[in-house]
């Protein structure tokens, strides 16, 4: 069982002081989500994860190494 998207979003947020500009609306829709199966507007969580894997490209760190390792985890 995975933690809730919108736990994972509040670490990013602590852990990440500036987003990227690319990264942030996904970040924001992450927060409104619970799980895998969830949608934000238009979008599945499926689909915000992916988005927000291909603008995290700047976060570093281990923080951002576990948790992007995360939710790779619960795209399989």
């Amino acid at each position: 069982m995975s933690r809730p998207l919108a736990v994972i979003a509040r670490e990013i947020k602590s852990d990440w002081r500036r987003p990227s500009y690319g990264s942030k609306p996904y970040i924001t829709a992450m927060g409104n989500l619970g799980s895998i199966n969830d949608s934000y507007g238009c979008d599945s969580a499926r689909e915000i994860i992916h988005r927000f894997l291909a603008n995290a490209s700047l976060w570093r760190g281990e923080v951002a190494r576990r948790v992007k390792a995360e939710l790779k985890l619960i795209l399989k």
